[in-house]
């Protein structure tokens, strides 16, 4: 190959000086037709080995003319298509020859690509512009002034390049390039000059509409089961924002965000949520390569710490031995510490030692012993298994927080907080121990200072006798938790204080029923006083001793203060490994295998009543060893049966709105473990919980079928399991999916009519039957008709009594079988109801009733009035059901005066408490029935052991329910006040009363909109009946208290803005402010997890009980901003936003709708529909941000933002109704480039967020995007914005779409003008050609834009088309 190019090249150039431009030319065609003779024989995988070889000829010569002619040739070789311009160009640049101190050389090589690169493809380009910027780099910075000129070459390639006119590429394409090359904050190279900075801000607009405003004020509010969505992400190693392309956004989106993330550190039960933050994943703990160390977190920790010293240092009562509000906040941060720590996400040796630099000078000693405190924690726990050196360095701290000369004197060890007065002592014991242990020469003789202290332990533990009346015993179990000879002694104290010694023994409720006798459990102070190893020892040594007893199969109970102190070292997330975790997976299969009933019963009880802040993935684990224990014969005995379905509706109501979507999803291979086989009411309370829960988080907004989504498998599940029907009423308030699936999967019920003919039958048979043994096998066989309640109350209604049979039929039926029983009974008695004549009938009813509850014992209240609450009657029928519910709980005094002996003689704290165990009594086994047969009979029922349950409590999930259903059927309202009036105390011990609240007034917004009376009462039930139990203003504020609580009905009371401003206000120290305005507790107990969820929820309750429409209270709470407020001060108006934010996505639709009037309002301004109104350039004027501090701000850039602050907050349920509103709202009115920039700035920042939680709302979004651009094409004769129009439109395509909308794009870019046509041809893939009469008229369109460079396009005839399949394959780069 080389001898044949040669001889055909260096002919040519031989004694070219001669030659005249005649002679040239003549060379040049002879040249280039022996040159196109031989490239046609060349096969093709050597043109690029060829064309490589004519740059290196070119390149070794050293004439100017003759490098001047080859070019020449080149040239003409590319426009007649003879040889591919990417190749040349590629070559060209790539050539080793090609360097800055060649001059001439370099400028006529640039001159050549440039004259050529026109008919590259644009991938082709980017990658020349890439290699062309590459070696403008190997410039120095200080060459001669006199072969500037000649560089210049390369910078004209660039400019043409990049010129938006020429259209060589996507722009988008060249500022990413641009971008690797010059990250934020570093200069292009000199010759450039200002040619890429200028290129580079032009794409500022585009990154503005990429940008929510105001982003890194927005905060979220912490729950347990998180802000899980994606807009809280943040990278692990930068904390910063994850942005989307290389574009130059705002500086402040570039910044890690330390302050998002502590915030959310400080948040008690925020662990879940920091992990998925920073993408942290526990589970690789075990894989050694897999240790996620994340610096920044550690720093965000160590700067906490530090906080927490500043503030012991300032707070005025801050006081060693009682502690302050800044108690609160070691105590958290003990627990964050430990959780990051033992999961190695931090380091403790690196974190001690940055918390010895940052302390280091600054004085900060008073809150010392709560920082050796802290410390301890870990390190007792950690030691043995980890280096001394870990350790050490905190004698370094110890050398800076204790300068003390003199011994410190020993605390009083009365009060809890001594413990942390000796929490170094501890630190140097267990440091000893280690060096001891290890032989190390590293031994640290006890410091003079804490002498005192370490002479008090020494002596205590030669004290054989420990009394519990001080904190002697936490000393000693935090000091010597690593050495187990001294260890036992304190730890066999605290033990042995709970076991119960020996032979003590109490009765517990029931017959037969004795426990240990130990009964006051350890109290919170002390166990708060113990470190987390010795309360791990302590937990480890508890369940190992009931898994010991459950073998032994004792007929004694456990002890009531261990299973209170047990419940209550459950509450610690510390040592969440041995305790929830250990009591879900290890506890229960041990006693469940050994058949220790009466300890399962007293597990289940604890879950039920004891237990706060469970993730949910434990609750729903536990509610599937919950169906499966269902299904085992030795559950079908009344009481544990009783309590397994009494747990179990627990646990489904409980779950919250947030939780249901994510945990049931984990079971979609097999939703038969979380679904009940048998029992009708817990599938339908599920569905119940379903329906709230895609209710209130949006779930199916926009979508009219289940087809596709988690809920349908679960629901076919349920369906086939317990076929069953809902009522209009109830159907009417469920999610529109879910109605249009129960009324496809209808179930033919029995009619009434024939029930009420096969109870005669039966009864019939019972009257004529002799043989007792008959009789009981008949009625208690399986597979026979579930009618024997409706039997007995026959018997009732005609003889007044039931005889022995009666009784031995029931214990026969068993348990489990009677539940059908139940529900046909419930049946059955509506249709007596309905029938009876009233008067003295039906009080003879309601009295047979009662006795078969109260008297006989033969079915429990909550049973009875779950299944008549769960039964789907219409009309007058569901009114007789509810009538009779009404009856059982309010005619006979029975009920109401145990609820109210309980409610006035109970506080619901059980942590202050320590003789819960002694409030109950009731009767499981018909005992009452058995009395009153003729003849009585002797019952001697073994019964389980009783701690916390009783009817009052186990009624209370299910009047949750009640409440619910009288709330649906409008005739039955006034028997609700009723029921509210006599039986609302309970909720003092409901476990959330608050979310319960919550939820109601949140799913039936529709139901109450007009019953404002109902609403006021249903809250005012709740909330007053915790008033005894809570500090005032602990929930609703005092201006509703005063207005809103009276009813008046001429005058009602209509807040004015200062009330919502003032309510924001208690929901805006979210953002920063402390202390709330909300009291201080103790949120390990409480309902909420920290202050802010708290906040948020009673907010929320106050703004849905007012008595004005929902789209009433949305407006007023957008004008807290929107309007000028006295109340709201400018500098942090965006902590306010973030407050409107949380709060109006909290509420019902009706309330947050009403930003998308807003939208429409301004859209239709004259700032945004008048292209003369005002000569501003549109992206200034949409900078919330620059605006609002240099006091420029407009309406439509406050609507801006606060659509932002509102969206971001949004679930992506609310999130979805945005491609509808774009379509049929906002798409008619768009005719101006402004209204078409302000939409796009409106939704561009969420479509990330579409991309990675619902694709399609992304998809009919960037169509949407276009066929508004199509319209203002036709409307406006001028476009002033073409460019960052276009910047945007291809950032959708790289980022986000892909080819997945081209089909629809395509048809509707070739209808724009011809310069958006030739901007936009790289999308459509159209060649130059087809858009090359664009450029003819682009001077006619747009002034804006002058008309390319036509030297490139002269010979563009020849220039191939580049769309061949291969070149462009397009997904997001």
């Amino acid at each position: 190959m080389e001898t044949q190019l040669q001889s055909i090249f260096e002919d040519v150039v031989v004694m070219m000086f001669m030659d005249t431009p005649e002679d040239e030319r003549t060379k040049l065609i002879s040249c280039l037709g022996a040159f196109r003779q031989y490239w046609g024989t060349l096969p093709q995988e050597s043109h690029e080995q060829c064309v490589q070889w004519i740059v290196r000829f070119i390149h070794s010569q050293h004439s100017p003319k003759r490098i001047s002619f080859l070019h020449d040739c080149l040239a003409m070789a590319v426009e007649t298509s003879l040889l591919p311009p990417r190749m040349v160009c590629g070559a060209l640049i790539s050539s080793d020859s090609l360097e800055w101190e060649r001059t001439q050389l370099w400028a006529l090589t640039f001159k050549l690509i440039r004259k050529i690169i026109g008919g590259v493809d644009y991938k082709g380009v980017r990658d020349l512009l890439k290699a062309v910027l590459d070696k403008i780099q190997t410039i120095p910075t200080t060459v001669s002034s006199a072969i500037v000129q000649q560089l210049l070459a390369a910078r004209e390639v660039v400019e043409y390049t990049l010129d938006r006119n020429a259209c060589l590429l996507p722009a988008y394409f060249a500022v990413t390039e641009i971008r690797k090359l010059y990250p934020e904050g570093q200069l292009s190279h000199w010759l450039l000059g200002s040619l890429i900075s200028d290129f580079v801000d032009s794409f500022r607009p585009t990154a503005r509409i990429n940008s929510i405003c105001g982003r890194c004020s927005l905060l979220p509010v912490v729950n347990n089961s998180g802000a899980i969505c994606n807009s809280w992400k943040l990278d692990p190693t930068t904390l910063r924002f994850p942005l989307r392309g290389m574009l130059p956004f705002d500086k402040d989106l570039f910044e890690p965000q330390t302050g998002l993330l502590r915030y959310v550190l400080e948040q008690p039960y925020s662990r879940e949520m920091v992990c998925n933050m920073l993408g942290l994943n526990k589970q690789t703990l075990n894989i050694a390569q897999h240790k996620q160390r994340c610096p920044v977190l550690e720093e965000q920790l160590v700067d906490l710490v530090v906080y927490a010293m500043e503030r012991s240092e300032t707070e005025e009562h801050f006081d060693a031995d009682v502690g302050g509000t800044s108690q609160l906040l070691w105590q958290h941060l003990s627990s964050q510490l430990i959780f990051f720590v033992l999961f190695q996400f931090a380091s403790f040796p690196h974190m001690v030692l940055s918390l010895h630099q940052k302390l280091a000078g600054r004085g900060l000693i008073k809150g010392r012993d709560h920082l050796m405190w802290v410390l301890l924690q870990f390190i007792s726990g950690s030691i043995q298994k980890n280096a001394l050196a870990d350790f050490l360095p905190v004698m370094k701290l110890f050398d800076l927080l204790y300068p003390e000369k003199e011994c410190i004197p020993v605390p009083d060890i009365n009060k809890p907080q001594s413990t942390h007065s000796f929490a170094m002592t501890c630190i140097w014991i267990h440091l000893n121990r280690k060096a001891q242990n290890d032989n190390s020469k590293l031994q640290i003789p006890i410091p003079h200072s804490l002498k005192l202290h370490h002479e008090f332990l020494q002596q205590s533990l030669r004290s054989k006798t420990l009394g519990m009346s001080d904190y002697k015993i936490a000393l000693l179990c935090n000091a010597y938790s690593t050495n187990s000879e001294c260890f036992t002694l304190p730890m066999g104290v605290l033990v042995e204080t709970i076991y119960g010694n020996g032979s003590m023994r109490i009765n517990l409720p029931g017959t037969n029923c004795m426990a240990s006798g130990s009964v006051t459990p350890l109290p919170m102070n002390l166990l708060d006083s113990l470190t987390v190893h010795a309360k791990m020892s302590l937990i480890h040594s508890i369940a190992t001793r009931v898994i010991k007893l459950a073998h032994a199969k004792s007929s004694i109970a456990l002890a009531p203060a261990l299973v209170e102190t047990y419940s209550r070292l459950l509450v610690y997330m510390e040592i969440e490994s041995l305790g929830i975790k250990g009591f879900i997976s290890q506890l229960l299969p041990n006693v469940f295998k050994s058949h220790a009933w009466g300890i399962l019963h007293t597990l289940l009880e604890m879950f039920s009543y004891r237990m706060h802040h469970i993730q949910p993935h434990y609750r729903v684990q536990l509610l599937s060893h919950l169906h499966s224990l269902a299904a085992v014969p030795q559950t079908n005995q009344n009481q544990l049966h009783l309590c397994v379905e009494s747990t179990a509706l627990r646990l489904i109501t409980a779950l919250g709105s947030s939780e249901v979507q994510p945990q049931f999803t984990r079971f979609l291979n097999d939703p038969k473990t979380v679904l009940s086989a048998e029992s009708e009411e817990l599938n339908r309370a599920l569905i119940l919980t379903l329906a709230r829960a895609t209710h209130v988080t949006d779930f199916f907004t926009g979508s009219d079928s289940i087809h596709g989504t988690w809920c349908k498998d679960i629901l076919q599940t349920i369906m086939n399991f317990t076929p069953h029907n809902w009522a209009s009423h109830t159907l009417s308030c469920f999610p529109a999916p879910l109605q249009a699936f129960f009324k496809q999967n209808n179930v033919p019920q029995e009619s009434r009519f024939n029930l009420k003919k096969n109870v005669e039958e039966e009864y019939r048979k019972w009257k004529s039957m002799a043989n007792e043994n008959d009789i009981i096998t008949h009625f208690s066989m399986q597979g026979s008709p579930p009618l024997f309640l409706c039997l007995l109350w026959k018997m009732l209604l005609e003889t007044d009594h039931i005889n022995q049979i009666g009784f031995r039929v029931l214990e026969r039926i068993g348990a489990r079988a009677l539940v059908a029983h139940v529900r046909t009974f419930a049946d059955f008695l509506v249709y007596e109801f309905s029938t009876s004549a009233g008067g003295q009938q039906l009080n003879k009813c309601i009295e047979i009733l009662n006795d078969m509850v109260w008297k006989y014992n033969i079915v429990t209240l909550d049973r009875l009035i779950l299944c008549l609450a769960m039964r789907s009657h219409e009309g007058n029928e569901a009114q007789v059901c509810y009538f009779i519910i009404q009856l059982l709980l309010l005619k006979p005094n029975d009920f109401r005066n145990r609820v109210n002996d309980f409610v006035k003689e109970n506080a619901p704290e059980h942590w202050l408490q320590s003789d819960w165990h002694n409030k109950h009594m009731k009767k499981l086994y018909f005992e009452g029935l058995a009395d009153q047969v003729n003849p009585p009979m002797q019952l001697q029922p073994q019964y389980l052991p009783i701690y916390f349950g009783n009817v009052c409590l186990r009624f209370l999930p299910v009047f949750d329910i009640v409440i619910h259903r009288f709330l649906e059927l409008l005739p039955v309202s006034k028997s609700l006040e009723t029921l509210l009036d006599h039986l609302g105390g309970l909720y003092k011990f409901h476990d959330r009363p608050v979310t319960y609240l919550y939820n109601t007034l949140h799913y039936y917004e529709r139901h109450l909109r007009d019953r404002t009376n109902l609403k006021r009462k249903l809250v005012h039930a709740i909330m007053s009946s915790l008033k005894d139990n809570r500090t005032p203003g602990w929930c609703l504020s005092e201006t509703y208290l005063k207005f809103g609580m009276n009813p008046r009905e001429d005058n009602v009371w209509i807040p004015d803005d200062t009330y919502y401003c003032n309510l924001l206000n208690s929901v805006s120290p979210m953002a920063g402010k402390s202390p709330g305005p909300f009291p201080n507790c103790d949120w390990r107990f409480n309902e909420f997890p920290n202050p802010a969820a708290h906040a948020l929820h009673v907010t929320c309750v106050e703004l849905m009980a007012l008595a004005v429409p929902g789209k009433d209270v949305g407006n007023a709470l957008l004008n807290v901003v929107l309007k000028s407020q006295p109340l709201v001060p400018r500098e942090n108006i965006t902590a306010w936003m973030n407050a409107i934010g949380l709060v109006i996505t909290a509420l019902p639709e009706p309330y947050w709708i009403v930003l998308h009037d807003r939208i429409v309002s301004v859209m239709g301004s004259p700032a945004l529909t008048s292209e003369t109104e005002w000569a501003g350039y549109p992206f200034a004027l949409l900078d919330f941000t620059a605006c609002h501090q240099s006091y420029s701000e407009m309406n439509c850039s406050y609507v801006l933002a606060l659509a932002h602050a509102v969206w971001h907050h949004s679930s992506i349920g609310q999130l979805s109704l945005i491609p509808k509103f774009l379509s049929e709202t906002l798409k008619p009115v768009v005719q101006t480039e402004f209204q078409l920039l302000y939409v796009y700035h409106l939704v561009g920042p969420f479509l990330q967020r579409f991309q990675q939680e619902r694709t399609r709302c992304m998809l009919e979004i960037g169509v949407a995007f276009y066929e508004m651009l199509q319209a203002v094409d036709q409307h406006c004769q001028h476009l002033s914005y073409m460019d960052p129009i276009c910047d945007f439109l291809y950032h959708i395509k790289y980022m986000y779409t892909g080819d997945s909308v081209k089909e629809q794009v395509e048809k509707i870019i070739m209808t724009l003008r011809p310069a958006m046509k030739l901007r936009l041809r790289f999308i459509t893939h159209s060649s130059k050609i087809e858009t090359s009469s664009a450029a003819a008229t682009v001077a006619s369109t747009s002034s804006s834009t002058p008309q390319p460079p036509t030297s490139s396009l002269s010979s563009s005839s020849a220039v191939p088309s580049p769309s061949s399949s291969a070149q462009h394959a397009h997904t997001p780069i």
